[in-house]
């Protein structure tokens, strides 16, 4: 039966939810150069401004435009997540299909692979790397891909296993077709769904990762990230200014990853079955 993906989570309530605030976040990021008053580098007005026409939540320590300062985060966040999690969801799907379509000892290799990765915890290879490295934007989203693909690929790997059964993968391995013909043609178009919701769920990931990061100083000190606000935010508690310096990238990181979930959640809907049925049925 065909499902149509979209329909399903313009219907799932957390998805319709999820969608919105992921496109009002994307909006806000792809807007920041229009949207923001102030290069958020810049000094423009005294240390410690409260919120005003001018500076909407107000300056920081050395007079920068906290509200340019989110949205530029903002961007930050969406390109680690979004590249991070498109480039785990390819490797994962990579090594899944042809794990499961090789076998033999190419497919327990791959899985001890897999299985030493998933249980170092990858949060502490992250900082360890990026403490020495101090990654700036592009090789922040290929440590965060690499420690996050190996969870994935076990996902894709069991579909795969699944999907190769089918009697149209069969009647092409009668017609002479090879492993790489198979997994382009039958495997990896079947398999959309589940690699968007192994990409959504790596990028999610990454933008909590790359956020603790930030806030830990172990990234690029020139990118502009929420973690970091909040980092510099603690220092000055003591003050008033927390309020409009400190809560705001943590109600905005927050609320990207619940978005994401939301999204991650309405696709597990839509994939199982069973779950799929209990919505119906709680909804007649």
């Amino acid at each position: 039966m065909h499902v149509d993906y979209w329909q399903e989570i313009r219907e799932d309530r957390l998805g319709r939810i999820g969608l919105y605030l992921i496109l009002l976040l994307a909006l806000l990021a792809a807007l920041a150069p229009f949207l923001a008053p102030y290069p958020p580098e810049a000094r423009v007005g005294a240390a410690f401004s409260p919120p005003s026409s001018r500076h909407w939540l107000g300056t920081n320590d050395v007079g920068q435009d906290i509200w340019s300062g989110l949205l530029y985060g903002a961007r930050t966040s969406l390109v680690v997540g979004c590249g991070a999690g498109l480039l785990a969801g390819t490797i994962s799907v990579l090594v899944g299909t042809s794990s499961a379509l090789v076998g033999g000892f190419y497919d327990s290799l791959c899985m001890r692979v897999v299985d030493a990765l998933l249980v170092i915890p990858p949060v502490l290879l992250a900082i360890l790397v990026g403490a020495y490295f101090k990654p700036h934007l592009l090789t922040l989203i290929l440590l965060l891909a690499a420690f996050l693909w190996p969870g994935g690929a076990r996902i894709i790997r069991a579909e795969a296993l699944s999907l190769k059964e089918k009697k149209s993968v069969a009647a092409a391995r009668t017609f002479g077709a090879g492993s790489l013909y198979i997994m382009a043609r039958h495997i990896v178009p079947d398999l959309g769904p589940v690699w968007l919701a192994v990409m959504i769920q790596d990028a999610r990931r990454a933008i909590f990762m790359e956020a603790g990061l930030s806030f830990l100083g172990v990234c690029d000190p020139t990118l502009h990230s929420w973690g970091k606000m909040m980092q510099q935010a603690l220092e000055f508690t003591y003050l008033e200014v927390w309020k409009w310096w400190l809560l705001p990238p943590g109600l905005a990181l927050s609320l990207t990853v619940a978005a994401l979930s939301f999204l991650s959640f309405a696709l597990e809907r839509i994939l199982n079955p069973r779950l799929r049925g209990e919505r119906e049925d709680a909804g007649h």
